[in-house]
């Protein structure tokens, strides 16, 4: 065998060597996938291709309709709040006020009437001062005794009461002095007698007290 057979001999010996080794660590060259392009992505599947092109959108600040009618819709709701707030509160106010002015009109119906009262209460009071001693104790005077005290107790149930005025230092908010007079019982200024019984009602004066004072 000649030098050149030889070689040829060994390269075959050596390239089946290097086959079955290879075939025996399951070693297999497989082929390079080819990378898709974008065109044939967009033909393929049109939802991966636009779903880039929405996350882009994103990423430069672009906000969806949905976006904007949810804030336009919130705007609206509060708007809505604040006037429904703002009625609320007039509401209020215009009770306060028709409460207000509702208790003004029933005090000053109330004072017109309790004036129109006092002179009867004024004749009831001249009445009992003037019957005798001897009388006193009859079954009439007992009777009309009862009903001026139980006029005297609903009028001091609405708010009615008498001012006092006798043994008191003469005030001009209560008292109305229409004379002087001299007393050893009472200083200067005090009020020594009452001509006339005045009252007040709820804290202000319905009747002024018409009074002797000493001077």
């Amino acid at each position: 065998m000649s030098e050149k057979e030889k070689e040829l001999q060994d390269e075959t010996l050596d390239q089946e060597a290097a086959d079955t080794k290879a075939a025996e660590d399951g070693v297999k060259e497989e082929p390079a996938k080819e990378t898709p392009n974008a065109e044939e992505t967009a033909q393929e599947n049109p939802e991966a291709a636009e779903k880039p092109q929405k996350e882009k959108g994103k990423k430069l600040g672009k906000k969806p309709k949905e976006d904007k009618k949810l804030l336009a819709m919130n705007l609206k709701i509060e708007e809505l709040e604040d006037k429904n707030r703002r009625q609320l509160a007039e509401f209020e106010n215009f009770r306060k006020r028709t409460e207000k002015e509702k208790e003004a009109m029933f005090d000053m119906g109330a004072r017109n009437a309790i004036e129109k009262i006092l002179p009867v209460v004024d004749n009831f009071e001249r009445g009992l001062q003037a019957v005798d001693e001897a009388e006193k104790g009859s079954a009439f005077v007992s009777g009309m005794e009862m009903v001026y005290k139980q006029l005297m107790t609903e009028l001091e149930n609405i708010g009615v009461k008498p001012i006092e005025a006798v043994g008191k230092e003469f005030d001009p908010n209560l008292h109305n002095a229409v004379m002087q007079v001299e007393s050893d019982e009472f200083e200067s200024g005090m009020v020594a007698q009452e001509m006339q019984k005045g009252y007040t009602y709820k804290d202000t004066v319905l009747r002024h007290s018409m009074v002797a004072v000493v001077p």
